[in-house]
């Protein structure tokens, strides 16, 4: 069966005759095929198209040789669900939407597919991008493929199961609290949020706009920068986007030069020894910190004070936000329509979303129209944002003295399913490490170093300054090296 690591590797077998883009997408159809039953990774398998794609670059190659101006040629790449392509179906995972069908692709996915990517399929996620563990999908939960009675994290956990089974080379998710970082983590996967505007959001339905961003996993810090630097870039469809056109060349100019001096690396005190943390990952996470110093690095604590308030912060905002964003699908215009009989518009609103949206998803709508509601509007909504507002401000100052801020990725590895499903506070505290990157918009990459004594794989984060990618991904693949 072909299995690759890296785009590099691929390239070089097609380069040597050794594999071709047709064997290469029968290759992963085969293993999901086999693996889909158990891991539940996809919700629509694009085979006859990816199948179609993968002969005609075929014949470009007999004809012409492996082309340099398509840096993902032959690329085989799964998208999350809340991702557009054009004529195939766009769900979030959701009730609400089965069977929609996009008009469009999404910036990200055209520029992946002039890049010469094959995109096999759509990979399931939690409904609507909400939650940290798969299991709130109207499709079922995805399973960890190194251990099916685990969570693969979430809300990307589809997407990180593909790249983590062997079932594609690259996939997208998306990240608005950590949901590219945790399940990359879960899953011994690198992850990578890029700033905020990095990556255009057109196309990327939307969970929570001023959070949101298209993420990507893939095993490597190298293959991270190759896709960045083919779907990074302005946008005239996303006012968000940054409008650094010259992003992408910097990056491919500067990615792969040696580090000139040694980094200046902060972390939180009060992160690492939070009560919520795995004793092991502590230990582990201690032990990188002097790993880092031995080898020549700054390594220094800084005071952080505002840790308590970064997971209540971040759900204020998000749910705020989300109640705003889901408010279009009321089985009007699209989404589900109820077959009950409804006494007037309100009943008819009242069915559709009922039964269309999952319990999770009506919780944090609920939530957000709560605290956006008149006499808590200042209390929950205003606070959070002066709380946000003091995060930029800090880390903005943290930055100015520092390369990279050192956090670990989740307090624990992937645990069972159904182990949090009755304890939401216990889940949303899952994401107190992560929360961090999207609050403040700043660039931020899961990466896998460790194993657990029960098994499971776990990692370390960084993050940098806002805008920082190239800064934050030289720097990734200089410690990974270390490893």
């Amino acid at each position: 069966m072909h299995t690759f690591r890296t785009i590099t590797a691929f390239h070089q077998a097609l380069q040597q005759g050794s594999t071709t883009c047709a064997q290469t997408v029968d290759a992963y159809l085969a293993r999901i095929e086999a693996q889909q039953p158990l891991l539940n990774a996809f919700t629509e398998v694009y085979a006859a198209d990816a199948r179609a794609k993968a002969q005609e670059l075929d014949q470009y190659v007999q004809a012409n040789g492996l082309p340099t101006h398509q840096p993902l040629f032959g690329v085989v790449v799964a998208l999350k669900d809340v991702i557009c392509y054009a004529d195939k179906q766009v769900s979030a995972a959701s009730n609400m939407l089965q069977g929609f069908r996009s008009s469009y692709s999404a910036t990200a996915v055209e520029r992946l597919l002039e890049a010469g990517a094959i995109i096999i399929g759509s990979c399931n996620c939690d409904e609507f991008a909400m939650g940290s563990s798969n299991e709130n999908s109207a499709y079922g939960p995805v399973r960890n493929a190194l251990d099916p009675e685990r969570v693969p994290g979430g809300s990307s956990g589809g997407s990180a199961v593909a790249v983590q089974a062997d079932l594609c080379l690259i996939s997208l998710g998306s990240d608005t609290g950590g949901s590219v970082r945790q399940p990359a983590d879960f899953c011994g996967l690198v992850g990578y949020k890029p700033s905020y505007g990095r990556i255009s959001r057109y196309g990327l339905i939307a969970y929570a706009s001023s959070f949101d961003q298209i993420g990507i996993f893939a095993r490597e810090v190298e293959d991270i920068a190759l896709v960045l630097q083919v779907i990074a870039g302005p946008d005239a469809f996303d006012s968000t986007a940054l409008p650094d056109a010259g992003f992408s060349s910097t990056l491919a100019e500067n990615f792969s030069q040696e580090r000139s001096k040694p980094a200046r690396i902060a972390y939180f005190q009060t992160a690492i020894e939070h009560d919520s943390i795995d004793p092991v990952i502590r230990e582990h996470i201690q032990n990188k910190i002097q790993q880092f110093r031995a080898a020549g690095h700054t390594v220094e604590p800084v005071e952080f004070d505002l840790m308590e308030y970064l997971v209540p912060t971040y759900y204020v905002l998000t749910t705020a936000e989300a109640s705003s964003n889901l408010g279009r699908y009321d089985g009007v215009r699209y989404g589900h329509r109820s077959t009950q009989p409804a006494a007037n518009l309100e009943a008819f609103y009242q069915h559709n979303r009922s039964e269309g949206f999952g319990p999770e998803v009506q919780k944090r709508i609920l939530l957000g129209t709560f605290v956006l509601s008149t006499g808590f509007y200042d209390a929950y909504f205003q606070k959070a944002q002066q709380v946000r507002r003091m995060l930029v401000e800090k880390l903005d100052t943290l930055f100015q003295s520092y390369d990279a801020l050192l956090m670990p990725t989740a307090p624990s590895t992937a645990y069972k399913l159904g182990e949090k499903q009755d304890d939401p506070i216990a889940a949303y505290l899952g994401d107190i490490y992560t929360v961090l990157a999207n609050l403040a918009g700043v660039p931020a990459i899961a990466l896998p170093a460790f194993q657990h004594p029960n098994g499971m794989p776990f990692g370390y984060q960084l993050m940098s300054g806002r805008e920082q990618d190239v800064t934050l991904l030289q720097l990734a693949r200089s410690l990974s090296s270390l490893d």
